[in-house]
């Protein structure tokens, strides 16, 4: 991979907004938070725009200004009516859109490149005003599509008046970025079947996971696992979101096969379904479960390790709306996966091109069962499958080879405003 060197004509500064950020634990934050810090490193001045934490977190509030690694974060208030219920979350995204765009009304933020994240889902909205009044450029960072997941998950029907008005917003601000950047193959696929003329901008970047701060640890060495005693027995992970849009029951179903097996489950996380399956174990007496709140990111070396399977899944009928993040620390923990999806979904074809793990159609909660009662027998066929996704992450999923592929996409987008002049230099020749 070459070495992208950049040579400034003049500032090029970048305005992020996005309403999770660290010490958020939302993934997208944390990946927001990572992927500033290497534009900062190739002079890009960015400002990130942000929330109070309000989705995950251990603390009420942060510094409102502060300087991170370069970046200059700015928060404002979040509102926490209702955290967990769609309504409240709607609530308080619609208010963070309308505190963004009154500070983006500082001529200051009108000079910069604008990069919105889904984070609220209507924020890409935000954008396109800007570059209506201002004719500011923008760059779309889509995590979820929107209103698709609300009318995948019968928030709100198909015909009705909000779901067309939004797809209408969504294709305005789809011609008019400068760039899309996607998660997935069929991430782009769902855009394009609604708005075909935005294909010669959209770019599928995978997310990644750091693989200096996730590393293979023993069970033996780790003391996650030997505090919530998982060093003596098989443990199945599945840490982050259990939201609405996450399969829960096959793994729940898989539970119930292998009660009285010595195998334990472990969920790491909060989400919409969490209550859900805590109530199901209780009632159903399963006690090889055991339910865990989020853990700080200094623990995530250990709490992702402190597994022999870690699990993904996304429920029927949202492929290409959400990409679980998740499945990228899971190749950087060295475990097998499994992951319980559709049958088009882009990761059945990474776990066949990483032959690290095995892919169950929603609902298959004995076909899960079968393969965690193989792995536990075998042990070097496990430790094989996690050795290749380990591999699998470092030769792709890294955080230097996504952000330089970010790096390619905002390089195109000042190049166009006229703000920089693209150097291109081999690795070697950096050095110097």
């Amino acid at each position: 991979m070459r070495q992208l060197s950049i040579l400034l004509k003049a500032n090029a500064q970048l305005t992020v907004l996005t309403q999770f950020f660290p010490p958020d634990y939302a993934a997208t934050g944390q990946l927001v938070e990572e992927l500033t810090r290497s534009f900062c490193r190739n002079n890009i001045g960015v400002h990130v725009f942000t929330g109070q934490p309000g989705y995950a977190f251990d603390r009420q509030e942060a510094p409102r200004q502060e300087i991170v690694h370069g970046v200059r974060v700015y928060r404002t208030r979040t509102s926490r009516l209702w955290p967990r219920r769609i309504r409240g979350r709607a609530i308080g995204g619609l208010l963070y859109c309308i505190r963004s765009f009154f500070k983006l009304l500082h001529p200051h933020y009108r000079k910069a490149l604008l990069l919105v994240t889904t984070e609220p889902p209507y924020l890409p909205v935000v954008a396109y005003i800007m570059h209506w009044l201002f004719n500011q450029p923008y760059v779309c960072l889509l995590y979820d599509l929107y209103p698709d997941v609300a009318v995948t998950l019968g928030v709100v029907t198909e015909k009705s008046l909000i779901v067309r008005f939004w797809r209408w917003l969504n294709r305005l601000t789809w011609r008019h970025a400068k760039a899309i950047v996607v998660l997935s193959p069929t991430m782009k696929q769902r855009i394009l079947d609604v708005c075909p003329e935005a294909s010669g901008k959209i770019e599928v970047i995978h997310n990644w996971a750091d693989p200096n701060l996730i590393r293979p640890i023993p069970k033996a060495d780790n003391w996650f696992a030997q505090q919530h005693s998982l060093d003596r027995v098989f443990t199945v992970l599945y840490s982050g979101n259990m939201g609405r849009c996450h399969d829960m029951d096959t793994i729940m179903a898989a539970a119930m096969e292998l009660r009285g097996e010595p195998v334990r489950f472990v969920f790491i996380g909060d989400g919409a379904k969490r209550q859900q399956c805590v109530e199901l174990a209780q009632r159903l007496q399963l006690s090889n479960c055991l339910f865990l709140p989020y853990q700080p990111r200094q623990n995530l070396p250990y709490s992702l390790t402190a597994c022999d399977l870690s699990l993904v899944s996304i429920d029927r009928h949202v492929e290409g709306l959400v990409a679980p993040s998740k499945f990228y620390g899971c190749l950087a923990a060295g475990r097998p996966i499994a992951a319980i999806c559709e049958p088009h979904s882009y990761l059945r074809g990474m776990l066949v091109e990483g032959q690290c793990g095995q892919a169950f159609d929603n609902g298959d909660g004995q076909g899960l069962a079968k393969f965690i009662r193989s792995l536990r027998e075998d042990a070097r066929k496990a430790n094989g499958m996690g050795e290749r996704a380990r591999s699998y992450l470092m030769n792709y999923y890294t955080p230097e080879q996504c952000a330089y592929r970010y790096l390619q996409v905002m390089m195109d987008c000042f190049v166009g405003e006229g703000v920089l002049a693209p150097v291109y230099v081999s690795k070697a020749e950096s050095r110097k």
